[in-house]
């Protein structure tokens, strides 16, 4: 069983930038990737970055790339997601997930634990 909390999403202007924070607790976090996703209303869930278990590799969405960088720290058993550049079609809630299954790090069911999720508003 993992627990992941994620926390930093709050209301920005266009432009801004954001860090956001996914803590786990439970089963070795070490030994899993990792990643972000987030959903907007009446969207559905979709992938925004993707880290490998030890940090080495990572993966973005198209719409992030350059602007958003993941990175993870085993010590302390975090994932972050810094976002620069925030647009409007920023706003979503994201969420953290343990990837757990084999696949493409883009598809949501390739990921068993989730968390509650952190709204991020981006005003234009």
């Amino acid at each position: 069983q993992v627990q992941l909390v994620e926390s930093g999403g709050r209301l920005v202007q266009a432009g801004s930038s954001l860090k956001l924070s996914c803590a786990a607790s439970g089963r070795t976090f070490s030994d899993y990737a990792m990643g972000w996703f987030r959903q907007a209303p009446g969207k559905e869930r979709e992938f925004v970055a993707g880290i490998t278990n030890s940090g080495t590799n990572t993966d973005y969405a198209e719409s992030v790339k350059g602007r958003f960088t993941i990175s993870r720290d085993n010590a302390k058993k975090t994932v972050d997601l810094q976002m620069n550049g925030l647009k409007p079609e920023d706003t979503a809630v994201y969420y953290c997930a343990v990837k757990t299954f084999p696949g493409p790090v883009q598809r949501p069911t390739t990921y068993r634990y989730w968390g509650q999720g952190t709204q991020v508003t981006v005003s234009s």
